[in-house]
């Protein structure tokens, strides 16, 4: 595919058939083939931006750019056979460069927060920006979020998409350069698989994630306090007031932080003091692929499962979400009206000792399995 040449207009199909239309937007596009579609979407930083369609056999969608790994749409059918995205994003690049609260972005190089910024390898101190009040988050402020990566196309039975980009030593204050590929792959039975990988040159941290805010309704107009939350954790970490751990792992059992059965978000949600912005402790047995989160909504009918190989679990309950940004057909993104389930290590790790290591070393390979499943009940 490299020394292909894609027009501003066309919609290239992997299966050989090409939509060159000037007169449809992308995400208009419903009717494709089994495979992937490319779009161009945009230029940053003087280089093209595109958009990419991943079709799988049952005509559900993801759509995924290469500016930041942003993930703007998932469309998958309802109970009642109606497609809609479970996202919530926007169809043209134009708003993702007014920097909403990283809507559906590949983060990195270290998810989550770091306490004021620093942190120590091998005894020697790393400063990074403090771009959320006190601290560090999500990278700083021009994580991986908000970089162009180069995409490959690796496979046209089952669309694959890979980015591929090379973090600078230095860059945003982290030591080494660090050489990251992310592969996403919708499968036929509605999963979206993305496969981390990592390699430095000098000793540094990592922890990269999916920023995606979910509303299984397809219309952010519903509240997700009335999703249904099941989390596979009997502990979690409790945090300061900066939302920073305060290095206790606390049993959930007796708390609004018990989600070891299902629960209906907004049950509890007013007595967690700003809503849910949390660590989970996953309850893991080995390295494999485990059952981390199940998310449920009665109106659509659709299920969420979360499987990862990660430690952690943050669930965020869009407390910070104010009806600044609009979905593509106008709606406020209001607060609750979408959810992240972000897998992870712990925030801070770094910092703390006991929390399961965050660094990278020479010779190592940072590798890593996060799968997302949506069905219909």
């Amino acid at each position: 595919m490299k020394n292909q040449i894609f027009f501003l207009s066309c919609v290239v199909i992997l299966s050989g058939m090409a939509a060159c239309n000037s007169n449809k937007n992308p995400e208009t596009m419903e009717e494709a083939k089994t495979g992937i579609g490319k779009a161009s979407f945009g230029i940053v930083d003087g280089k093209e931006v595109f958009l990419y369609t991943l079709t799988n056999a049952k005509g559900n969608q993801i759509k995924i750019t290469n500016y930041g790994g942003i993930m703007t749409s998932w469309r998958t059918l309802d109970k009642n056979g109606k497609r809609s995205s479970i996202l919530a994003g926007f169809d043209s690049l134009a708003p993702y460069l007014q920097q909403p609260p990283y809507f559906g972005a590949l983060i990195g190089r270290y998810g989550n927060r770091i306490a004021k910024g620093k942190f120590k390898i091998d005894g020697i101190e790393y400063t990074l920006a403090t771009n959320n009040g006190v601290n560090h988050l999500h990278g700083g402020n021009k994580g991986y979020d908000k970089v162009v990566w180069d995409a490959a196309i690796v496979n046209d039975s089952t669309p694959t998409l890979l980015l591929s980009y090379v973090s600078k030593d230095g860059e945003e204050g982290y030591p080494g350069t660090l050489k990251v590929n992310v592969r996403y792959t919708l499968t036929s039975d509605d999963e979206l698989e993305i496969e981390y990988n990592a390699e430095t040159d000098k000793p540094t941290i990592v922890n990269l994630t999916q920023h995606n805010y979910y509303n299984l309704s397809g219309d952010v107009a519903n509240s997700i306090r009335d999703h249904q939350l099941m989390i596979a954790a009997d502990a979690y970490t409790p945090v300061d007031s900066t939302l920073i751990p305060t290095g206790e792992i606390a049993a959930v059992k007796g708390t609004p932080f018990d989600f070891t059965t299902t629960e209906k978000i907004g049950a509890r949600i007013d007595q967690v003091k700003g809503g849910y912005d949390h660590n989970w402790v996953l309850n893991r047995k080995g390295n494999s692929l485990q059952l981390a989160a199940v998310l449920s909504d009665s109106l659509s009918g659709r299920k969420l499962e979360v499987y990862t190989e990660e430690p952690g679990l943050q669930f965020y309950s869009g407390n910070f979400l104010d009806g600044k940004f609009k979905t593509s057909d106008g709606k406020p993104i209001n607060l609750h009206s979408a959810l992240c389930l972000e897998t992870q290590h712990f925030p801070d790790s770094p910092n703390e000792p006991k929390f399961p290591s965050t660094i990278l070393r020479p010779g190592e390979k940072y590798h890593t399995v996060t799968k997302y499943k949506v069905s219909v009940e």
